[in-house]
């Protein structure tokens, strides 16, 4: 099968692999479409460790049930199904019993310790794909399974509930552009600082309140931040903008370091926190959200051939919403 191969920093090559077989409760699906992420991008850029070389990188995957393994039965031949970043989880230690998969010491995550979608089939659990209507557009279904899901954990995790709460985005790629629309669906009043007048036209026709770049004084104080760029000093950007008691979000796997900072920023029970993967559960909640709304997915479509084009263009901050590479 073809395969895209990450072999160390910016050696990405288009091989031919063997087609992967199911084991004991494994499912094996043809890729439809697999979202191209940023995290992706610092792999390829060697921003984050590579635990396992060669692999195959990509994890908002899509597929059709191509074969089923023994013992697997929540899917059957041809049936639509997903698989994020979460690829797999121990399910007995203290994390995963109360319900935080994500911080698994066991966790595995595609496209990082499993071979990931960006190639024409992918091996999974069962246990660890999501049903996916047969009905939608694949493409338009990627960016959900990590952009959109990561986006709504964080936005769980500033503590934020349904009502007139002020909410500030920074960066505006496939997480936030979906969240964006979430958040104005609860009622919220929503600033979004970005780079370009492109990304910040999109925030604007997609129904932010206001739309500035980084460094600008939002309009009004806000509850909460999220931050969606690697950028550390966006965090404490983002804190001075704060009321009292407000939480500012890091949704990334990877952040260059915070500046140092004033505590008065922090003092009056402000918080900084962070979002460290997703679990099974954020995503079947945010394919749940997504169903229920008109949620407008912005995708740029690439070819598979187009993959090192893509990433360059993801790099470049120039992509429109979430990139999605097309099957081979």
């Amino acid at each position: 099968m073809k395969s895209w191969l990450l072999h160390g920093p910016r050696d990405l090559r288009l091989e031919e692999r063997p087609r992967p077989e199911p084991g004991p409760g494994e499912i094996v699906l043809r890729v439809l479409s697999c979202g191209i992420c940023r995290t992706d991008l610092h792999e390829v850029l060697g921003e984050i460790p590579l635990p396992v070389l060669p692999i195959v990188p990509g994890h908002q995957i899509v597929g059709e049930v191509a074969e089923v393994g023994r013992g697997a039965a929540r899917f059957r031949i041809n049936d639509r199904a997903g698989v994020p970043w979460l690829h797999h989880a121990c399910g007995g230690c203290g994390h995963c019993r109360t319900g935080r998969e994500n911080l698994c010491d066991g966790a595995r995550f595609a496209g990082l310790h499993a071979e990931g979608g960006f190639a024409e089939f992918h091996r999974v659990h069962e246990a660890f794909a999501h049903p996916l209507p047969s009905d939608r557009d694949p493409v338009l279904l990627a960016p959900l399974l990590c952009g959109g899901a990561i986006g709504y954990r964080a936005y769980r995790i500033a503590g934020l509930t349904e009502g007139p709460r002020t909410v500030g985005l920074w960066g505006f790629g496939s997480s936030a552009h979906q969240l964006l629309q979430i958040a104005k669906a609860k009622g919220h009043t929503v600033f979004v600082f970005t780079r370009g007048d492109r990304h910040r036209g999109l925030a604007l026709a997609l129904g932010a309140d206001w739309a500035g770049p980084p460094g600008e004084a939002p309009p009004a104080p806000l509850d909460a931040g999220i931050v969606f760029a690697p950028v550390g000093a966006l965090m404490i950007e983002g804190l001075k903008a704060l009321k009292k008691g407000g939480r500012m979000v890091s949704a990334g796997i990877h952040m260059d370091d915070l500046p140092t900072f004033p505590y008065r920023l922090l003092w009056e029970e402000r918080t900084l926190t962070s979002v460290a993967n997703v679990t099974r559960q954020d995503v079947a909640d945010l394919l749940a959200v997504a169903s229920g709304m008109d949620l407008n997915v912005e995708v740029e479509r690439f070819a598979f051939e187009e993959l090192p084009r893509a990433l360059e263009r993801l790099e470049m901050g120039e992509v429109r919403g979430s990139a999605v590479l097309l099957a081979p």
